[in-house]
């Protein structure tokens, strides 16, 4: 079995509401859990699980960096947020050979997990971005 047919597998497997974008690819859109427009891409050796959570902020940016460095540090077990063209990213990177469902489900709940209870803290940087 591919990789690709085994991570789709997986996606199946846990009800998840997906969109496939190419054959490596896919968009999880899954209110219930907490993930929303969440990207899982097939970059062989590597399954990489991705979110945009927000624009950076122009306002008391290192204050912001340091908080996304404590939240890496403190509060995530699967994934990091990071920095990509202005955007603030939460991403996981996992080994495709080992990969097993529960690692999978276990990633996803984390960045769910992590989107849900870190949204009060960026919210303060959000609105300050807004009303710039």
């Amino acid at each position: 079995m591919s990789a690709n047919a085994k991570v789709e597998g997986y996606m199946i497997n846990l009800g998840l509401t997906f969109e496939e974008l190419d054959e490596n690819s896919w968009i999880i859109n899954d209110e219930e859990n907490g993930l929303e427009r969440v990207a899982v891409i097939c970059a062989d050796p590597l399954l990489i699980v991705r979110v945009n959570v927000m624009d950076a902020p122009e306002e008391r940016k290192e204050e912001f960096y340091e908080k996304l460095l404590t939240l890496n540090a403190a509060d995530l077990v699967h994934g990091a947020y990071a920095l990509e063209n202005g955007k603030v990213m939460l991403v996981a990177s996992l080994v495709l050979e080992t990969l097993d469902i529960e690692e999978f489900q276990a990633t996803l709940d984390a960045i769910g997990l992590a989107l849900a209870q870190h949204y009060p803290i960026f919210s303060e940087y959000r609105n300050e971005a807004k009303r710039s």
